[in-house]
């Protein structure tokens, strides 16, 4: 199709499955593409291109479910002296994720704190796939050691965690972090609040309906005293 300059329109596209298309999600892209012409005795063209991502699940049963883990954090620091935290992550879920994320440093030389520190460019990683992403700092930032909290999230999946760091002198990569804690994601804590306030509710109507019933919750039989005791 032929636009005029700053011309617009809209196009249908339809994506026909197969039937014997195995169940799982798929990847694919729309694009709009142009070409220049070359100019007389050039052989270079000019290409410009813009696209539309596309996940298309395929099977019944709705979408899979997204779900990803965070593994080593390994710091370091570049030729020049600028920090950075790497940050291994695994996509245990059924779909693509794209992640986004920050690292904030606490406890750091006498008490101080730094961040939060976006992560400088995200990952795409299909369902079983690893990756890393990668947080640059300052680079007048001590060396630490640090407490270092890693936030991650991709939708409405957040994974956290907390590890011990210490950053290397510049050109050398660091010790691994230990892991100190998993920070559990908003519906996980919200879950079990909801599991509380369920076991409490129904402890609550067992002593309403024992009260009702006129008898106490458990009754112990009256020991008999022989005479002359």
């Amino acid at each position: 199709m032929e636009l005029q300059p700053r011309g617009e329109t809209r196009v249908r596209a339809t994506i026909t499955v197969p039937p014997a298309a195995s169940r799982g999600e798929r990847y694919g892209v729309l694009w709009a593409s142009a070409a220049s012409t070359p100019r007389a005795g050039g052989e270079i063209t000019q290409v410009h291109r813009v696209g539309v991502r596309v996940y298309l699940d395929v099977g019944p049963g709705g979408e899979p479910a997204s779900d990803f883990s965070i593994g080593e954090l390994r710091p370091a620091r570049s030729l020049e002296g600028e920090p950075s935290v790497t940050i291994q992550v695994t996509n245990t879920g059924g779909r693509a994720i794209d992640l986004t994320g920050a690292v904030t440093l606490t406890d750091g030389p006498a008490g101080s704190r730094a961040g939060p520190f976006p992560i400088g460019q995200g990952v795409t990683l299909p369902p079983g796939g690893s990756g890393q992403v990668v947080a640059r700092l300052p680079v007048d930032l001590p060396n630490g050691p640090w407490k270092a909290e890693v936030n991650l999230e991709s939708g409405l999946v957040k994974r956290s965690v907390t590890a011990q760091i210490q950053f290397p002198d510049a050109g050398q990569v660091g010790k691994r972090a230990s892991v100190v804690s998993r920070i559990s994601s908003g519906w996980l804590v919200g879950a079990a609040v909801a599991g509380l306030l369920l076991i409490a509710g129904l402890a609550f109507l067992a002593r309403r309906r024992s009260r009702r019933s006129g008898r106490p919750p458990t009754a112990r039989p009256r020991e008999r005293v022989p005479a002359g005791r």
